[in-house]
């Protein structure tokens, strides 16, 4: 039914074909002029969104870079200021265990020179103070032997010799004598 009417109206149509391909081939170049002028303004548009973006995309990336520029100084200056109050910390704690280790060495130092000590004193070897005090002893004897040993050669001449008896009485009294001898007396401390 739908090809009739197309039939039917095609008729008439090709009695007035004259003036509609006129009307449609003026329809035609209007529209094509349409469709020309937006394809035009569509690429001029285009040319210009083109041109704007390249100008204000250079004044955004230099935008963008100062941004960036500020936030790494600002950022900067608070990792600096991390930093510096991290050192800190780890400076006072390293200070703390120098102390500590300090302390600890000086009393495991003291410990052992108190454990050394009483080991020699079991073992009967003289303190540095019992050496010293004979150092001391044995320098004031020497001071008194000096003393001694500059008098005697004066005084020994007024003494007076006693005559023994005869050779032959002497000799048996002195071979009895030395087995007798006895060894000297050792020198007695004076802080006895």
């Amino acid at each position: 039914m739908a090809k009739l009417k197309s039939k039917t109206k095609s008729k008439p149509a090709a009695k007035g074909a004259g003036k509609s391909s006129v009307n449609l081939q003026a329809k035609a170049e209007g529209l094509s002029k349409s469709i020309m002028e937006s394809a035009q303004q569509i690429w001029l548009a285009g040319m210009g969104a083109f041109g704007r973006a390249q100008e204000e995309g250079t004044k955004l990336f230099e935008t963008l870079v100062k941004e960036g520029q500020n936030l790494e100084k600002h950022t900067r200056k608070i990792a600096t200021g991390k930093v510096d109050e991290v050192r800190g910390k780890v400076e006072k704690n390293v200070g703390q265990v120098r102390e500590r280790a300090s302390d600890t060495w000086d009393r495991l130092e003291k410990v052992f020179e108190e454990r050394v000590q009483r080991a020699l004193n079991r073992l009967g070897v003289p303190s540095r103070e019992d050496l010293q005090g004979l150092s001391k002893r044995v320098d004031q004897l020497n001071a008194e032997l000096r003393k001694l040993s500059a008098k005697p050669a004066a005084p020994a001449k007024p003494k007076s010799v006693k005559k023994v008896a005869p050779a032959k009485a002497a000799k048996p009294a002195a071979k009895k004598a030395k087995p007798a001898a006895a060894p000297a007396a050792p020198i007695q401390d004076a802080t006895e």
